[in-house]
């Protein structure tokens, strides 16, 4: 049995990459899981060559019994549960009077409903850790628009302000078991997901995956009694 192991969705790019190999650097073993199997494959490869313990799990996240073979299949491969990433996201745009039913149900799904149903999937292997060590660490990315809604990005503003939401009650409700959690909340990071944006803001611009990465490796050192309930990442020219 690994020593400590995490789960990551959202993990075949970006942010959720980022964070899987800095969790591979602390000497976590980890499950990696995204929707597209052969990107999840090719992301999780360099890892496994490097000598870093990694299974993958391929699935959809606005489908339960997907969260519900993600985390079986991570605790039947590694036992125990110490960081549980919810990165997994889907933002599209459209103005209000415009939204389709089916594009604001996905991001409901994806964004927020899966970060729940992880939790309570979870809970027990969390549960555990947090009984043995205190540091048990939920990382629920949100965003700056979780603070502050944007127009045509009002759904994805409504999931993200929830992201923040269900991770201030989650900190009240479990904290005293030993789980920690908390929600961050960058601005632009130069991933896919910013592509739209590209143009008027260029990717040197922007924050970078690995700054988010860096502020969970923060998170793991920081004390059983320190509590981060949220991180938020502007770039120099925004004002929050």
């Amino acid at each position: 049995m690994a020593e400590r192991a995490a789960l990551i969705t959202g993990a075949s790019s970006g942010i959720g990459l980022a964070i899987a190999e800095m969790l591979c650097s602390e000497g976590y073993a980890i499950t990696m899981s995204s929707r597209r199997p052969e990107k999840l494959e090719q992301a999780a490869a360099p890892l496994r060559e490097r000598g870093h313990q990694v299974h993958t799990v391929a699935g959809n996240m606005a489908l339960e019994e997907d969260i519900k073979r993600v985390v079986a299949e991570h605790r039947e491969r590694f036992v125990r549960l110490d960081v549980l990433v919810n990165n997994a996201g889907v933002g599209v745009g459209a103005p209000v009077g415009e939204i389709e039913t089916k594009r604001l149900d996905l991001q409901l799904e994806v964004n927020l409903r899966s970060v729940i149903i992880f939790y309570r999937e979870c809970l027990e292997l969390l549960k555990a850790a947090g009984a043995e060590h205190g540091q048990a660490l939920v990382v629920n990315t949100s965003s700056i628009s979780g603070k502050r809604g944007q127009p045509w990005l009002s759904v994805y503003s409504a999931t993200k302000h929830g992201v923040v939401g269900f991770t201030e009650a989650m900190n009240k409700e479990l904290g005293t078991l030993g789980i920690k959690s908390t929600a961050l909340c960058p601005a632009f990071v130069d991933t896919a997901m910013t592509d739209f944006v590209k143009g008027s803001v260029p990717p040197e611009k922007m924050i970078r995956p690995q700054d988010i990465a860096e502020s969970v490796r923060f998170l793991l050192r920081t004390s059983p009694n320190c509590v981060v309930p949220e991180i938020i990442f502007a770039r120099p020219d925004e004002t929050f």
